[in-house]
């Protein structure tokens, strides 16, 4: 195995509040992210090292791109597409929640090309927030009952999709039938101990926060506070475990010609200033070498 596997390193070296939903764009060969209290859109070019930021008026959680170009946006008041030449920006549907009180949060594209996004319930009691699916010019939920949605993933066979709830502590893993869209057979993935009152966050392993899946099928998941990076197995199994010089990662993705760089966001936002004194990468994205590649991110479709 070759030393630089697995070692983790400065992939932007930009603080972003709450760095969030990584893509890396199958035809741009670029890395998409977002900064969501800062109502921001990224784009960094690695071989330029280019960073270019688009301010867009409210939180935006997640982006995939969309057929026939630009990205589409899941921002607290609904969908919008983004011209990211122009930074022209278009609604395309009204959120399906009270903006008031949750905001959109992690999603991606199914590989048929249904936009999939789950909420932040922002009060925290009662766990309003929920996974919805767009298609076809409509909402649907489809999960309920949780606080804040994450983990979205789908298996390299299309048959399995992965959903968290990371209050929860809990990744679940559901049917995913391709034609319909439909979820059934909800299960536990893998689950982790919560953080005890007047635990260390020394002692403690974190909260399951984004993900990505592998060509192998192996769920690679963010620990939230737990300063490390998760390989499970298609059985939820833990495989490896990278420790990370960040306290807050969030979210992984897949990236580079060959898919086998894995770029990684965090976060910075309301940590301890002693915190952040002594990582001075929270915020950053992070990037490292992996064995097999991951899966290419879907396009949306609108129509």
């Amino acid at each position: 195995m070759s030393e630089a596997l697995y070692q983790v390193s400065l992939a932007v070296n930009a603080r972003a509040r709450l760095g969030e939903s990584p893509m890396w764009h199958p035809t741009e060969q670029q890395l998409y992210y977002v900064d969501i209290p800062s109502c921001q859109v990224l784009r960094f070019d690695p071989v330029t090292q280019g960073l270019r930021r688009w301010d867009v008026g409210s939180e935006v959680g997640c982006l995939a791109p969309l057929e026939g170009g630009g990205l589409l946006l899941a921002q607290r008041d609904g969908l919008w597409r983004l011209d990211t030449e122009t930074g022209q920006r278009t609604h395309i549907a009204a959120a399906p929640y009270d903006t008031v009180t949750q905001r959109f949060n992690d999603g991606k594209a199914d590989p048929q090309g249904r936009f999939w996004a789950g909420t932040v319930y922002e009060p925290r009691e009662p766990a309003l927030a929920a996974l919805y699916r767009y298609a076809d010019g409509e909402f649907a939920q489809m999960v309920g009952e949780a606080v804040t949605a994450n983990g979205l993933g789908w298996s390299p066979d299309g048959r399995t999709l992965y959903w968290t709830d990371t209050r929860a502590h809990t990744i679940w893993a559901f049917d995913f039938d391709g034609a319909s869209g439909a979820i059934a057979n909800r299960r536990v993935f893998s689950t982790f101990a919560k953080r005890g009152p007047e635990q260390s966050l020394d002692d403690y392993g974190g909260r399951p926060d984004g993900a990505a899946v592998d060509l192998k099928g192996c769920y690679w998941v963010a620990m939230y506070e737990g300063q490390r990076l998760l390989q499970l197995s298609p059985k939820g199994e833990l495989l490896r475990e990278i420790a990370l010089p960040v306290r807050c990662p969030t979210m992984p993705c897949f990236g580079g010609a060959d898919l086998r760089t894995l770029y990684l966001t965090s976060a910075s936002d309301k940590r301890p200033v002693e915190e952040l004194a002594a990582q001075p990468w929270a915020g950053c994205v992070l990037q490292l070498r992996v064995e097999t590649p991951g899966l290419p991110a879907n396009f949306a479709r609108l129509a």
